[in-house]
């Protein structure tokens, strides 16, 4: 059995849906048999009619006692049919509209069984557009139906075909990923009940088993991998113990500006590491804005001042250019030389940086991916730096590590994690927290307002612009899709640029678009030549540009609060007052409430905690703009129990066994070699 085969030969792929396939990241058959269900719908129990609710989706079971009719509504250009069946209590008018193959489908006097939502109007009962089968049928109904995350053109009724037929090929012989002896221990299901039964249990007993069988062994995967990766910073040779002579005080106190408690205590723990032989491998988590970029700048006059060169990347090159002027603003009087290397640099400005960089002439490298190429050489490099870390793997991570003698290690992230997440997610860091903003950064005050406001939100953006201010408009998608009907970024731009704001400078940025050509429209914006700018969340990292004091965001209920919070933070970096609105659409309670969490606090870390526990972490996780693994059924939040049970047994395994070189840990040593040899985000 190829679990690697390609999925367009599973039965009813072929070649159309393989493409629909491939978009919802499914390539292989093992992609196919874990691609898991997002929920489920209980068709298994029915209902008399007489008992059905308002609104609510529900099974009966009835006998068909009219024959369908057929009705035309020319003003809409649709065909209605309805059909009335019973059960011993009462009548149900069932409605389907545009389906022209049910005319001669149903048989007077047959029983049927329907699921659908109701709908109850004066002394009538009603069901809209239900799947049917007949009685003795469980196609559509009479059982636990699994509901999976789609794309257009591809219904819920053919993905579970495409799955049933996948699952045919391989149950019931998939080989078993966890050792006998912790399946025994943990009393887990096998895994190829696992699998079949997470896709279609008989019961939400089954359902329950089989789950928490497939998150403890996801759980337990990230764990081991973590922990092999922090023995393998720890077991590594000495690294480099830097002068204690050379005292990071010496730059604190010539600084212009006081830096915060937090700041003080994260430089403490830095220093400390750094004067140690073993390597420093530390994330540094801070809030937007907290001042992280001061910390890694006094680290470095640490670092060069004891004799080493340093470099730090950066997920952008215009994230980059701004850290140069950073650094260049504090260190330049200290003859320390900074240089910039991009994926743009011309290749003789190129040449010429490599030649200095392997001389020593040059201090600090400040890139983006360019500093991981083979020819990026240093003389002696001594701290690593790398900012917004969720842009980047592990993998990336000790590329650019292996350019020096095991040098020390610093880890940027804006993306606040609650500190319990933190240690479990980032096993293989220690963590440093920077958890006070500057005294000198402004509360921006933010409102969540619906449809019914928007011009009052345009006349007020136009009154920040008159007054030389420039605004931010934020949407969540690149162009329209047929499920998801937010506003795109191109329909919007057009509407601002050429109605509502067609007397200011409007320009666009997604996703799309070239790296240069989004760093060119933001170094246009950042030198005040664009008043109001569209874009998609591509605007998240740290770009500073003190005059914008605007931050709308369209369809606010469609991003997680901690996305939210990042986008938030790109204004506010000035002298001046600045404001965040946020258009949300939809009524429910827990939009409400999220909106809420955004008006009330600033705080990042309250704000993720908050995310966590109304939206859960496959959501809070599943954007691939956290430096987070990406789940495919754990849920942290949920899962916490199982969590703790796996950090202990992992702790217990590494300890007897550190390589997993005992015969009953085999699988797990495949597995993390696997996991290991493939790029791993993490």
């Amino acid at each position: 059995m190829e679990l690697n085969k390609d999925v367009k030969f599973v039965k009813g792929v072929g070649p159309n849906r393989v493409k629909l396939l491939n978009k919802l990241n499914i390539y292989t058959l093992q992609d196919l048999i874990s691609y898991y269900p997002r929920e489920y719908e209980d068709r298994s129990k029915p209902k008399k009619i007489a008992d059905t609710i308002e609104g609510e989706e529900v099974l009966i079971q009835a006998i068909v006692v009219s024959k369908i009719k057929e009705i035309r509504t020319y003003k809409k250009n649709m065909t209605i049919y309805k059909l009335i069946v019973r059960d011993e209590t009462e009548c149900c008018e069932v409605i389907w509209y545009n389906q022209s193959y049910l005319k001669n489908i149903f048989k007077l006097g047959e029983k049927y069984n329907f699921y659908g939502k109701i709908n109850r109007k004066i002394g009538k009962v009603e069901m809209l557009s239900p799947v049917f089968d007949k009685e003795e049928s469980t196609k559509n109904t009479g059982k636990i139906i699994p509901l999976y995350p789609s794309t257009y053109n591809l219904s819920q009724n053919i993905i579970r075909q495409i799955i049933e037929n996948g699952l045919k090929e391989v149950y019931p012989n998939l080989e078993e990923t966890i050792p006998e002896y912790i399946l025994n221990e943990y009393n887990l299901l096998d895994i190829n009940n696992s699998v079949k039964n997470i896709h279609f249990p008989k019961d939400f007993q089954e359902y329950e088993k089989a789950r928490t069988r497939l998150v403890f062994e996801e759980l337990l995967d990230m764990q081991l991998l973590l922990l092999n990766l922090k023995n393998k910073y720890k077991n590594k040779e000495k690294g480099n113990a830097f002068n204690k002579d050379v005292k990071m005080s010496d730059v604190i106190n010539d600084l212009p500006f006081k830096l915060t408690k937090a700041q003080l205590r994260v430089l403490e723990e830095i220093e400390k590491d750094m004067e140690d032989e073993e390597p420093m491998n530390r994330l540094l988590q801070g809030d937007v804005g907290s001042g992280k970029t001061i910390v890694a700048i006094i680290a470095a006059y640490k670092a060069v001042k004891s004799g080493y060169q340093m470099t730090i990347m950066a997920p952008t090159s215009i994230l980059a250019k701004q850290h140069l002027e950073s650094f260049n603003q504090i260190l330049s009087k200290y003859n320390i030389k900074c240089e910039l290397l991009l994926g743009g640099t011309t290749k003789k400005k190129k040449d010429e940086i490599l030649e200095k960089l392997k001389n020593g002439e040059i201090d600090i490298l400040i890139g983006t991916h360019a500093l991981i190429e083979e020819n990026v050489v240093f003389k002696n490099l001594g701290l690593v730096v790398t900012d917004e870390q969720h842009r980047f793997g592990v993998r990336q991570r000790s590329v650019i590590a292996s350019k020096g003698k095991n040098p020390d290690v610093l880890v940027m992230t804006a993306t606040p994690i609650p500190r319990t997440l933190a240690l479990i997610l980032y096993g293989d860091l220690d963590i440093s927290i920077i958890d006070e903003l500057p005294p000198n950064r402004k509360k921006i005050d933010t409102f969540a307002v619906t449809k019914s406001m928007e011009d009052r939100v345009n006349n007020f953006i136009k009154k920040q612009i008159n007054e030389g201010r420039q605004a931010y408009i934020v949407c969540p998608l690149v162009e329209e899709s047929e499920e998801i009907d937010a506003k795109s970024v191109l329909e919007l731009a057009e509407k601002y640029k050429t109605e509502i704001f067609k007397e200011y400078n409007v320009e666009y940025i997604h996703g799309k678009l070239k790296q240069k050509e989004k760093d060119e429209i933001m170094e246009k914006f950042k030198d005040g030549k664009i008043d109001i700018l569209i874009s998609t969340t591509v605007i998240e990292v740290g770009v500073n540009v003190p005059n914008s004091s605007i931050m709308i965001i369209e369809n606010a209920e469609r991003f997680g609060l901690a996305q939210l919070h990042q986008l938030r933070g790109r204004v506010g970096r000035g002298e001046y007052k600045s404001y965040c609105i946020l258009k949300y659409q939809g009524n429910s309670e827990i939009i409400r409430k999220r909106m809420k969490v955004m008006q009330e606090t600033n705080d990042g870390f309250i704000i993720s905690e908050k995310d966590l526990e109304l939206r859960g972490s496959g959501e809070f996780f599943g954007t691939k703009q956290h430096g987070l693994p990406e789940f495919k059924i754990a849920n942290l939040f949920e899962d916490i129990k199982i969590l703790k049970l796996v950090q202990a047994l992992s702790v217990k395994i590494m300890e007897q066994d550190p390589l997993l070189e005992k015969k009953e840990n085999y699988i797990l040593r495949k597995k993390l070699e696997e996991k290991l040899e493939k790029r791993i985000e993490i």
